[in-house]
C-alpha cells in the first residue's frame, strides 16, 4: 500500500479543499516545533497530510521556517512524498508571471542559518544529490498539470536565496548570467532534507513577477502584493494539479529516494550516541540499530 501523500502550502496556500476526514494534528519532534499544525484526512480517496509552510497569517519567514521539525513531522505522520506548492521569481523572459515550473536542479544562495541536515551531533552521512528533486513524482505532477492546461514547465534551475528582501538589480542578473530559471526562498532545504528521510519529493513553482531585471519592471514593482496577487490566480490551478495526481500514485515507489539513505551513513554504529539514535530512530532505524 502506498504511503501518505504530504502537502507543503507556500504563499497564499494555506488551505486545500475538499479534504475529507479532516483531523488536526500537533507533531513533536527532536528538532522543535513545526510551522503548524499538520492537517491529515483523505483526498480523491488519498491520504494526505498538508501543511502551511509559513503557517496560518503567514507568520514565518523564510529563514525562520524549521524546516528540520516540518520534514520529521511528515515523516513521522507516514508521508512517502511531498508536493510543495511555492511562488518564485522568474529569471528567463520565456517563463511568464502565472506559469508554473517544476524545477530538476536548485543553487544554493543561502546562509548557515538554515539547518538542512538532520545530521550531526555525532553521527555523520553523504547523501547522493546530484538529481535532487524524484524524476517519478515530478513527470507525474508535469503530466497533471498539462491535463488541467495549466502553462507548464518540467525542467530548470531554483536558484535559493536567502531573502527576506527580494533581489537587487545587480543580483538580478548575475543569476540570470549563471542560466538560472527561477528564484525563490524555501524550496532547497525541504528537498535536502526529504532525500534524508527517503521521502520523495518534488515542487509546484508557481511564477509570480520577472524578479527585478526585466526592462518592463522596476525594483518597485516587485512586491509582495503582486506576488500574492498573481499566486492567488494560480492557487486554483496548483490546487487542480495536485488533486489530479494523487490517483497517479498508487504504485509502490522504484526511485532512488525511498532508500537513499542506504550505504551513506559513515559513522560507525557503536560510535553513535544513544541519543542521536533515539532521536533520529525515524529516520535511520532501518539501517542503524
Amino acid at each position: 500500500m502506498a504511503g501518505k501523500i504530504g502537502i507543503i502550502g507556500g504563499s497564499g496556500f494555506y488551505h486545500i479543499d475538499g479534504i475529507k476526514d479532516i483531523k488536526k494534528t500537533s507533531v513533536s519532534t527532536p528538532f522543535g516545533r513545526p510551522s503548524s499544525e499538520f492537517v491529515t484526512g483523505t483526498l480523491e480517496n488519498k491520504e494526505v497530510v498538508f501543511l502551511a509552510r509559513h503557517d496560518k497569517g503567514h507568520r514565518i519567514l523564510p529563514s525562520e521556517i524549521n524546516y528540520r521539525a516540518n520534514i520529521y513531522g511528515m515523516k513521522k505522520l507516514g508521508v512517502e512524498r511531498i508536493i510543495s506548492v511555492s511562488a518564485c521569481g522568474s529569471l528567463k523572459e520565456e517563463l511568464k508571471p502565472l506559469d508554473i515550473v517544476i524545477p530538476l536542479q536548485f543553487v544554493d544562495r543561502t546562509n548557515y542559518g538554515r539547518q538542512m541536515t538532520f545530521f550531526g551531533s555525532g553521527i555523520v552521512a553523504h547523501i547522493a544529490f546530484a538529481e535532487p528533486v524524484c524524476p517519478h513524482l515530478s513527470k507525474a505532477l508535469y503530466e497533471a498539470g498539462m491535463a488541467e492546461k495549466a502553462n507548464m514547465h518540467l525542467g530548470g534551475t531554483y536558484l535559493n536565496m536567502e531573502g527576506p528582501q527580494f533581489s537587487t538589480k545587480a543580483e538580478s542578473y548575475l543569476y540570470r548570467s549563471w542560466g538560472m530559471d527561477i528564484i525563490g526562498m524555501t524550496n532547497l532545504a525541504e528537498a535536502k532534507l526529504a532525500r534524508e528521510a527517503e521521502i520523495c519529493y518534488s515542487t509546484l513553482a508557481c511564477i509570480t513577477d520577472y524578479d527585478c531585471w526585466h526592462m518592463d519592471q522596476s525594483v518597485e514593482s516587485v512586491t509582495i502584493d503582486m506576488i500574492i496577487q498573481n499566486l492567488c490566480k494560480n492557487v486554483d490551478k496548483a490546487k487542480g494539479i495536485v488533486k489530479r495526481v494523487l490517483g497517479k500514485l498508487d504504485e509502490g515507489r522504484t526511485c532512488v529516494c525511498s532508500s537513499a539513505l542506504k550505504d551513506s551513513i559513515v559513522t560507525a554504529p557503536d560510535a553513535i550516541p544513544g541519543k542521536v539514535k533515539k532521536d533520529l530512530d525515524l529516520i535511520i532505524g532501518k539501517y542503524i540499530k
